[in-house]
């Protein structure tokens, strides 16, 4: 299971930073190839075999000529837009999010093929799947189909995917890893949304019933789930043209995580109010309503409200088949580090 020279795409971002640390740990005697668009140092891998190069994945020429002179043995492609939550549930960057998300997880694809390398390891979400926001997701595995109308995050995650599975063959194997939502060091929005809700004296109020669970997965994790794949394509190949949700394993409900996050800084609530799905959904249309009027942002939307309230968990079943992927961070411990850091 020796991994040579593996190329990663995005490696100084939030989640491509955690696979080259969990490749450097796990495979120190390998190159790895950080190729992004604006590279710099990352802090605690100097003695690390690590080389960066500067490189734009929606640039076909740039990409191309960047990876032939690598010539890595696998590529993990990490590369992409995630929207800001702001941006989360509107159409307004959604050109730009399928520019960046589709055309270049083609370029990577085209330039990895190009350059000789044996395996492609893709990082989708689990947005491609659970994003319609108009049915539950109650420990679905991989059969479950993709979301074809959701999100234009998750949208553009189906189509890369369906790239991904496409380019798979017996010489230049690929396969897609779709992360719950994550948390860890580095976590710009996750956990910092959380831990605003203190500030702003929101932390009694509970909207919906409490009974939904969903997954969540911390950063270090996803990374490893990364190195696991890359191990498999280049050995057994048991996850070529495969699909695999990645999570901590441990359901939670949405309510029951904040106050996870909120213990963290030594906050807990004073008292506790429900608040109807019903009627959190017609405060979210009021305040984008206002937000409209009067070009602030708001903290509400009918979107938060249907995330805060979704169900939405998964089977980790194939990955620990397949992969023998399991959780070596638990979420309380990657919570923990995630607070530490993360706000």
């Amino acid at each position: 299971m020796a991994l040579d020279n593996v190329v990663v795409t995005g490696g100084c971002g939030y989640v491509g930073a955690a696979i080259v640390r969990s490749l450097i740990e796990l495979h120190p005697e390998c190159l790895v190839v950080i190729l992004d668009l604006n590279p710099k140092p990352l802090e605690g891998t100097e003695k690390a075999r690590i080389d960066y190069v500067k490189a734009d994945i929606t640039d076909e020429e740039d990409l191309n000529r960047a990876l032939c002179e690598i010539k890595p043995q696998v590529v993990i492609h990490t590369a992409g837009l995630v929207p800001p939550l702001s941006e989360r549930h509107s159409r307004r960057i959604e050109k730009k999010v399928q520019h960046i998300n589709v055309d270049g997880t083609r370029n990577a694809l085209k330039a990895s093929r190009s350059s000789g390398a044996e395996a492609f390891v893709y990082t989708s979400s689990c947005c491609a799947v659970i994003d319609d926001m108009t049915q539950p997701y109650a420990n679905i595995d991989e059969r479950w189909p993709v979301s074809r109308h959701s999100s234009i995050y998750g949208e553009s995650k189906v189509v890369a995917e369906a790239l991904v599975t496409a380019a798979n063959d017996a010489n230049f194997r690929t396969c897609v890893i779709r992360p719950a939502v994550i948390y860890g060091e580095g976590d710009h929005q996750l956990v910092p949304s959380v831990h605003a809700c203190i500030a702003k004296h929101e932390t009694p109020y509970i909207i919906g019933d409490n009974t939904n669970l969903w997954d969540t997965v911390y950063v270090g994790n996803v990374g490893d789930a990364h190195v696991l794949a890359a191990e498999n394509l280049t050995s057994t190949k048991t996850a070529a043209g495969e699909v695999f949700f990645i999570q901590n394993n441990e359901p939670i409900s949405f309510r029951e995580f904040c106050l996870e996050v909120w213990k963290n800084f030594g906050h807990y609530p004073p008292f506790e109010v429900t608040i109807p799905k019903q009627l959190g959904w017609v405060a979210g249309l009021i305040a984008e309503w206002w937000t409209w009027i009067s070009g602030t942002p708001t903290t509400l939307s009918r979107g938060g409200v249907l995330d805060a309230c979704a169900m939405r968990y998964a089977s980790g079943a194939k990955a620990q088949k397949l992969l023998g992927y399991q959780p070596r961070v638990g979420m309380e411990e990657g919570l923990r580090r995630s607070c530490a850091v993360s706000v």
